[in-house]
């Protein structure tokens, strides 16, 4: 699996995808926390170090038909007790689905929004 965040592509080993079913759904792993996606985001030393101990995670992307329309599903979950990164993507998960959903309507993503990095 190879993750590109705006420019800092991450392709680890360990990341991988556990289920590919096209039009319907994707499994995989999730994160490998890099230096150079650290100097990118900018979490902080303390909050880098937290998340790159961390054990990767579980996302699910399901897709089906609804009637006249399509139903996604994303589920991301298995972190540790007390993650930082389940804070994060709790946070994240929103923004970047509104984004996807404005970019199937009107052919452009939402602009650019701060992302909070304060993990709790």
């Amino acid at each position: 699996m190879t993750w590109d965040n705006s420019g800092v592509v991450i392709a680890d080993p360990e990341q991988v995808v556990l289920e590919s079913d096209p039009y319907r759904r994707l499994s995989y792993t999730w994160h490998t926390f890099t230096p150079e996606l650290n100097e990118r985001v900018r979490f902080g030393d303390e909050l880098f170090a937290r998340l790159a101990a961390e054990r990767r995670s579980l996302v699910a992307f399901d897709i089906e038909q609804v009637g006249q329309s399509v139903k996604l599903t994303v589920v991301h979950d298995d972190f540790e007790p007390g993650s930082a990164a389940a804070t994060m993507v709790r946070n994240g998960w929103p923004v970047f689905l509104s984004s996807l959903k404005t970019l199937l309507q009107t052919g452009e993503p939402l602009a650019s929004t701060r992302v909070d990095r304060e993990a709790t």
